[in-house]
């Protein structure tokens, strides 16, 4: 457990002492000096103020070490908390995480942990639109013949099922399956829960209930790159594959932009 360590480090970045923090928290300095010092675990209740406090989740402050992740390394979302850890470039720009194949085995456990994230390999791709974006490697049939057994989608982070488009397609992360690509049916969404249909009709339709539900990854782009061999498909082959597509789309934009002229003239 990093809790001790987490909260040490944590303090340390608000320059505030024992004392402060626990003057903010309602709790004595003994106690924050003693939950540093690991004499001492926080009840539930006091958790949820460390977590309020530094618009963390709780599971991020006591199983990831946040001491290795950076200044931007965790996404804002709503007022009070952080969701999950990100990878950022020099620049403090967000990246593409790949969720490759030996990375999908360990996702549902590492999926909040600073240090798994930081091991993914990572590509640029400018022209997607503004939102966090993450790369799964799809494995199965069951979305054929749009997705295929290989392929890799491009998701853009969904916060919360308000969002979830009827009948379109997720990366979906859950708690029994780990991560899964459906067309999400929202029809039941008001009594909690939701259906996963694939493409591929051979493969029945399921229901889930949505407090089973971990991450949501809108589709945005497939990736068909299952004519190359395995050891081709390293960040490098795809971050050229990226740019060549963003430099067709680019021309593309420009030949529309030009017939736009050419029309409205």
């Amino acid at each position: 457990m990093n809790f001790a360590q987490n909260i040490r480090y944590l303090r340390a970045k608000k320059e505030l002492s024992q004392e402060k923090l626990g003057m903010e928290l309602s709790i004595t300095r003994n106690q924050v000096a003693s939950y540093e010092s690991e004499k001492a675990d926080p009840s539930i209740e006091t958790l949820i103020k460390f977590s309020e406090f530094f618009k963390l989740p709780i599971d991020a402050l006591v199983k990831s070490d946040l001491t290795k992740g950076k200044e931007n390394s965790f996404i804002d979302i709503g007022n009070h908390r952080v969701l999950f850890p990100i990878q950022i470039d020099e620049h403090n720009n967000n990246v593409v995480e790949v969720v490759n194949k030996e990375a999908s085995a360990g996702y549902l456990n590492g999926y909040s942990d600073t240090e798994f994230i930081a091991q993914l390999p990572i590509m640029n791709l400018p022209f997607l639109p503004t939102g966090k974006h993450r790369a799964f490697k799809i494995k199965g049939d069951s979305m054929s013949p749009w997705v295929n057994d290989g392929d890799y989608v491009i998701g853009e982070y969904v916060e919360n099922f308000q969002e979830v488009r009827n009948n379109a397609c997720y990366v979906i992360l859950t708690k029994n399956d780990g991560l899964v690509y459906k067309r999400i049916i929202n029809a039941n969404i008001k009594e909690g829960f939701v259906t996963l249909s694939s493409d591929n009709k051979t493969y029945h339709p399921y229901q889930i209930h949505l407090s089973d539900v971990l991450e949501i990854w809108g589709f945005k782009l497939n990736l068909r790159i299952g004519q190359y061999k395995e050891d081709e498909l390293n960040p490098i082959h795809l971050l050229n594959l990226m740019r060549s597509v963003g430099i067709e789309l680019k021309d593309l934009k420009e030949k529309y932009s030009r017939i736009e002229t050419k029309l409205a003239n």
